[in-house]
């Protein structure tokens, strides 16, 4: 996994932290000159600063965890493959003449066992998003997606997908046929008899997340979101203002905490202190050890099992009781 030697985006909630940092670094190198043993003072600035750490983080709010779920440096689908699986090997195109770069996946091994993997992939930089359609799927890239998929179906391979996109591309061109290839995904993935576990990593956005999003097993970071429309959008259309978008995450449920509740998604995966792009190898190692996990779970099923579980997990979804005075 690519690492970088610049300093990291500050967040506006992160500032008190950052001031904190910067008065031990100045106390240290001021110590350095002067040749004063502070020793202990930066031990118990730096304690401080730990636990200032897990305070802020502690108690986002869903307008801030979106902050950080969009954190540019947060590790992508790339990141974490790269990280988590013994070989692997990027499959190209949908076999209609077309290879969005938005959404990728191949075929590699996890703890020994070939496996499917693919997911939404943002850019680094400008030039990279642009390239990438800020992992904004088209259709095609919901086709090579499910070209993928049925790939692992035919040879008996789990299928690992992972979720990070705003929503589906949605420019004019892209917007003919994107429903038709989203509503073609969603029936094949609940016809197939491998197991399929999904993975929000960072942005979970309407269609665009829910076209790889059918799996046995939803699991969620910590500082995902997962939502039906950005909380922007959802401000512009309620209310004519997407200043109001703080509270439009609130009324959203985005968090993994609520979803959980909700019986949305099936576990949620810690990340370390700071989000995961503070230390994106330990976030891949949880990654993989949840995968693992339930893949060992899985695959003691049959193809039936699998697919009885995966349509009674999802009837589930939005069950409500009418309650009469």
């Amino acid at each position: 996994m690519a690492t970088s030697e610049r300093k990291p985006l500050l967040l506006d909630f992160e500032k008190p932290l950052a001031e904190l940092t910067n008065r031990i670094e100045q106390i240290r190198h001021l110590a350095e000159e002067n040749g004063v043993d502070v020793s202990n003072e930066i031990r118990k600035l730096e304690a401080r600063a730990m636990q200032l750490r897990e305070e802020i983080f502690s108690s986002l709010s869903p307008s801030q965890r979106l902050q950080v779920a969009r954190h540019p440096r947060r590790p992508s689908t790339l990141d974490y493959i790269q990280a988590i699986s013994e070989e692997w090997m990027e499959l190209h195109g949908d076999r209609y003449g077309f290879d969005d770069r938005a959404l990728i996946g191949g075929v590699g091994r996890l703890g020994g066992q070939p496996v499917v993997m693919l997911g939404h992939q943002k850019g680094r930089d400008t030039k990279d998003n642009i390239a990438r359609n800020f992992g904004m799927a088209s259709p095609n890239g919901y086709r090579k997606a499910l070209r993928l998929m049925k790939h692992a179906n035919k040879f008996g391979m789990p299928i690992l997908t992972f979720i990070d996109t705003p929503g589906a591309l949605a420019t004019l061109e892209a917007d003919k046929g994107a429903g038709e290839a989203i509503a073609y995904n969603l029936r094949e993935m609940f016809s197939l008899d491998v197991p399929i576990i999904c993975t929000v990593i960072g942005e979970g956005g309407s269609g665009g997340a829910l076209g790889i999003g059918v799996g046995d097993r939803l699991l969620m970071f910590e500082h995902a979101v997962y939502t039906v429309a950005t909380p922007e959008a959802c401000a512009a259309i309620l209310w004519k203002d997407s200043a109001k978008a703080p509270q439009a995450a609130v009324a959203l449920k985005i968090v993994s905490h609520d979803l959980k509740t909700l019986g949305i998604i099936d576990q949620i995966l810690p990340e370390p202190v700071g989000g995961a792009h503070v230390d994106p190898l330990g976030a891949a190692t949880t990654l993989k050890q949840f995968l693992l996990d339930n893949l060992e779970e899985l695959k003691s099923l049959s193809a039936q099992e699998l697919r009885l579980m995966r349509y009674e997990k999802f009837r589930k979804i939005g069950v409500f009781t009418e309650v009469t005075h």
